[in-house]
């Protein structure tokens, strides 16, 4: 159904192709950050999940629409952010499942791209994470696929369960010097794509700066190091490209802020209190399913309607 509003219209020549390429040019500091730490296998891992989103995207159109439609590069998007919240190590033909499943299961099965309730990638990684919880937890050092990989735990598991080796210094979690999934690590090189669509104004400060700072907070007033708990984990890849996705967040200024403090007060409650180090995806998740009822109390009033007699 086509939704009509009256003027005035806002007008930009931007289209979703061209948001959607423009997330994919920023991602690309990161994903060369994922292929120098972690080797060819991360350039595999991330290839099949576009592939696989891909395919699923063929699937979808032919079974709902009878034909292939024009494709927009959500696809690539989906692909690359589902490959970065992956191990390096996870086989093959479970990135590609995640890959088909975020595409066919999270956002066609629920109308297409503009539709979809759940951030796909987010959506398809819990997915995984549930059916297959030993390779989603193994995690391997940086730059051991020169010798040979090297198990070991990502900064939030050493601090959670006290094992695992020594906790990486500020600085090798800042470049990408650690343990984690593929495309969370280098925070500079994160940061670097962050800046480049804050510019290109495809997204906006309100969620990344509200949510991250949620979590400096209460990780401050809990005693814990929030420099430390920004760095670690995903929170940067998760406050500035997930959380931020048009379709799963609120509309207004002010519902965005809302959605990052929600979406960082979960983060910081699983962090601190809950069996599993990492928050980020299960927050964000959870946070998507309160966006139409954050709209519905954010959204400016309409002055001048007249009220139809009953």
């Amino acid at each position: 159904m086509t939704e009509i509003r009256c003027s005035p219209h806002m007008h930009s020549r931007e289209t979703t192709t061209k948001i959607m390429w423009s997330v994919v040019i920023s991602l690309l500091p990161a994903t060369a950050a994922a292929i120098y730490f972690f080797g060819p296998s991360a350039l595999m891992v991330i290839l099949t999940c576009i592939i696989s989103c891909y395919i699923g995207e063929v699937v979808s159109h032919l079974i709902f629409y009878k034909k292939v439609k024009a494709f927009d590069g959500s696809a690539v998007v989906t692909g690359v952010l589902l490959s970065f919240v992956l191990p390096p190590s996870i086989p093959l033909w479970m990135a590609a499942i995640g890959g088909f499943l975020a595409i066919f299961l999270v956002k066609e099965l629920f109308g297409g791209i503009g539709f979809n309730i759940f951030n796909p990638a987010l959506a398809a990684r819990t997915i995984l994470t549930v059916s297959f919880p030993l390779e989603m937890t193994q995690f391997v050092a940086p730059l051991s696929y020169r010798v040979n990989a090297i198990t070991t735990a990502t900064p939030l598991g050493i601090m959670k369960e006290g094992i695992g080796g020594q906790l990486p210094s500020l600085w090798d979690m800042f470049i990408g010097n650690r343990a984690g999934c593929l495309g969370e690590t280098s925070i500079l090189l994160l940061l670097v794509g962050a800046i480049f669509l804050l510019a290109r104004k495809i997204i906006t400060w309100h969620i990344p700066v509200s949510y991250i700072l949620t979590v400096a907070v209460i990780t401050a007033l809990t005693g814990q190091n929030p420099m430390f708990h920004i760095l670690a984990g995903g929170l940067i890849l998760g406050a500035f490209f997930m959380a931020t996705d048009y379709v799963t967040s609120p509309i207004t200024s002010k519902g965005k802020i809302i959605f990052g403090i929600g979406c960082g007060i979960i983060t910081s409650l699983i962090r601190l209190k809950g069996s599993y180090p990492e928050g980020v995806a299960y927050s964000i998740i959870f946070m998507n399913m309160f966006v139409p009822l954050i709209d519905k109390f954010t959204m400016p009033k309409k002055f001048g309607l007249v009220k139809s007699k009953k």
